[in-house]
């Protein structure tokens, strides 16, 4: 029982890991590529929401329960995806970069785990809004646009969706490398 008492003791008197000054400046490098990421992603979002809120007063969306129920599904997801991005921003700079290595460690590992939730989950739900939202205005698109423009909008609609889809996963995929890269 001894050496485990010594054991013990050696381990609570060793100092904490220090990160070294480069491992720093790497550190701060890549949370400002993450901010600068959700940053151009909040903007894409914002302006995507301004167009959406044009066409529902350009179009009278308010005049027709099921068109008005569509886009808003549309905007107050993307909406709700703008604010989880400066939420996770305001969060990002909170994590204190001078603490020691074991403290950052776990504020790291926190961030991570909800940046993982939001993408795993909150995501896919908004996407999947966002295209209910989507399929719900193709009838008035039809009624209300020519056979060719309502093809092209239904066709392209659905191209940009699934494109969409493909740079997000990638975007989140870099992400969440980068963050994994930041705890090693």
């Amino acid at each position: 029982m001894k050496n485990f008492e010594d054991i013990k003791s050696q381990w609570e008197n060793l100092a904490d890991i220090q990160v070294p000054n480069e491992g720093t400046a790497e550190i701060i490098k890549k949370a400002n590529q993450l901010k600068k990421g959700q940053k151009i992603t909040s903007i894409v979002l914002g302006v995507t929401v301004g167009v959406l809120v044009f066409f529902f007063f350009y179009v009278s969306a308010y005049l027709e329960f099921k068109a008005a129920i569509a886009l808003i599904l549309m905007i107050a997801g993307l909406v709700l995806r703008i604010g989880i991005e400066f939420k996770s921003i305001n969060a990002l700079k909170h994590i204190n970069y001078s603490q020691n290595a074991h403290s950052f460690k776990d504020m790291l590992v926190h961030y991570y785990k909800k940046r993982f939730r939001t993408h795993y989950i909150v995501t896919p739900i908004i996407l999947l809004c966002y295209v209910i939202g989507f399929i719900m205005l193709i009838p008035f698109f039809e009624a209300g646009l020519s056979h060719g423009f309502y093809t092209y909008i239904k066709v392209s609609g659905f191209v940009i969706i699934t494109v969409g889809v493909v740079l997000i996963y990638k975007q989140i995929q870099k992400e969440l490398l980068s963050i994994k890269q930041l705890m090693e």
